[in-house]
């Protein structure tokens, strides 16, 4: 062919898959304000996404998920949708359409085909949601990114209401600051939205949402219901009350029912979102632990491989991105190691991973042991899993069990499964997945009974979006999923 009449062709499809995209990202957003319908790609969100990256999450369908589909089948599927009645629910168009394209001769139309497809999704007055008054008790990494997560995704079929956020210190300058750091941040960037400062009345308004600074020293101090919060959630990201006794001082306040911990949590229930969150007594628990960051990356890959493959023991080395536990310059610190400088050392410490790996799985006590690396990046980790096995397996094997629970199943929302073979920890920030899994890496001792895994995670971003699925689900909040 005519080398400029190839180009030329080649453009214009590019041209018309665009335009096809920009119908999608309409109907997107229709769905999303006007009814509360959420549409992703095979778990990858698309709203605030561009046209370009629409079309890669299309590609991304046919090279991982091995299920090709375009954009004109998402677009139409879509604007059918559009035009049920359907209650607010969360949709993954392209599993809709990889199952059109593959089944279409069963049904008499696309329209047929959502129909039945989507039949019980009907909306009625007793799964209608009564969206939750949540509460960030501190305001450090993980409380502003639940803060911008939370406040991202009020409006769109709302579920958790971002209320008030708790500080020691409330004044015109504390309140000032805190809104900067809110706007930018230098590892995850600029905020997408507004935060403008009510000083007059103590508050943030965010993306037009009133969030009220509350400053207390004790969480017992505070009545909630004088600013028109009740029934709420509290999620305490200040890591100082991590027991059952100091974490229920959040109950005697007005207005809080419930009380989720963004930590290890002792003598309470300690979850990883997509495994263990069905062993919760919803009604008569109050006090929840999301465990750590490294739980939620190492629980999902554990689960998977000891459930096909059964370990019989091993060991989780995490290479960790430094935290402000540490110092910024060689000072006294509590713990070995952690007081010399963060930014110019690799720094060996502890880690309670391994065990907690215990409380969400347990058929794996006493077979783990753990330690960590603090590293000189700023956020981003590297969980490496050497584990002996009851069953042989290759490294095809392994990395296709993984797969698949990346894409079907309880764990879809938690596991990421990355060909890329130049993956580097830069590129998961901001991976919504609490644990991406990096299958170029995979090891297989001969024997095929010892292996070595890789899976990286956002330490930051992945365990809050963990932490925010399961606020969710103990809020009684989360809507009807097709995946």
């Amino acid at each position: 062919m005519n080398q400029d009449l190839s180009y030329e062709k080649e453009l214009k499809k590019h041209i018309e898959d665009e335009r096809a995209a920009v119908k999608l990202q309409r109907f997107v957003g229709e769905l999303l304000y006007d009814k509360g319908i959420e549409l992703v790609i095979f778990r990858h969100h698309l709203t605030d996404v561009t046209i370009s990256e629409i079309l890669n999450l299309h590609s991304y369908a046919g090279k991982v998920v091995n299920k090709p589909i375009d954009v004109y089948t998402t677009s139409e599927l879509a604007e059918i949708i559009l035009s049920l009645n359907i209650k607010p629910s969360k949709l993954d168009i392209g599993k809709l359409a990889s199952e059109w394209l593959s089944d279409a001769a069963q049904f008499e139309s696309k329209t047929d085909f959502i129909e039945k497809k989507l039949a019980g999704f009907e909306p009625t007055a007793t799964n209608e949601i009564q969206p939750r008054d949540v509460v960030l008790y501190g305001f450090g990494r993980i409380g502003r990114l639940a803060a911008r997560e939370l406040i991202r995704q009020a409006g769109k079929g709302q579920q958790l209401r971002l209320r008030a956020i708790v500080t020691r210190g409330a004044s015109d300058a504390d309140i000032i600051k805190r809104a900067s750091l809110l706007r930018n941040d230098s590892v995850h960037g600029s905020f997408k939205g507004t935060v403008l400062e009510d000083l007059e009345n103590r508050s943030l308004i965010i993306n037009g949402q009133i969030v009220r600074m509350i400053d207390a020293a004790n969480p017992e101090d505070i009545d909630y219901t004088v600013y028109g919060i009740n029934n709420a959630l509290v999620i305490d990201n200040t890591g100082v009350f991590t027991t059952r006794e100091t974490l229920s001082r959040h109950l005697q306040s007005k207005g809080v029912s419930k009380v989720l911990l963004t930590a290890p949590g002792k003598e309470m229930p300690n979850i990883v979102f997509g495994i263990n969150q069905n062993t919760l007594n919803l009604e008569d628990e109050k006090l929840f632990s999301a465990a750590s960051c490294t739980t939620n990356a190492i629980s999902p890959i554990l689960k998977v491989v000891n459930d096909v493959f059964g370990v019989v023991r091993g060991h989780i080395e995490t290479v960790h991105a430094y935290t402000n536990d540490q110092n910024l310059l060689d000072n006294m610190h509590k713990k070995p190691r952690r007081g010399r400088a963060a930014a110019v050392n690799m720094v060996i410490t502890s880690t309670g991973a391994g065990n907690a790996v215990t409380k969400v799985i347990p058929e794996l006590q006493d077979k783990l042991t753990a330690n960590a690396v603090r590293v000189p990046t700023p956020n981003g980790s590297l969980a490496i899993l050497s584990l002996e096995l009851s069953k042989d397996t290759t490294v095809d094997e392994i990395n296709n069990t993984i797969k698949n629970a990346a894409l079907n199943g309880d764990l879809v929302n938690q596991i990421y499964y990355s060909i890329d073979p130049e993956l580097v920890s830069s590129d998961i920030i901001g991976n919504t997945c609490c644990s991406v899994y990096d299958s170029s890496a995979t090891i297989v001792s001969k024997n095929g009974k010892n292996i070595v895994l890789y899976t990286w995670y956002d330490n930051e971003f992945g365990y809050t979006k963990q932490v925010i699925r399961l606020a969710k689900y103990i809020s009684k909040v989360r809507r009807a999923i097709y995946y």
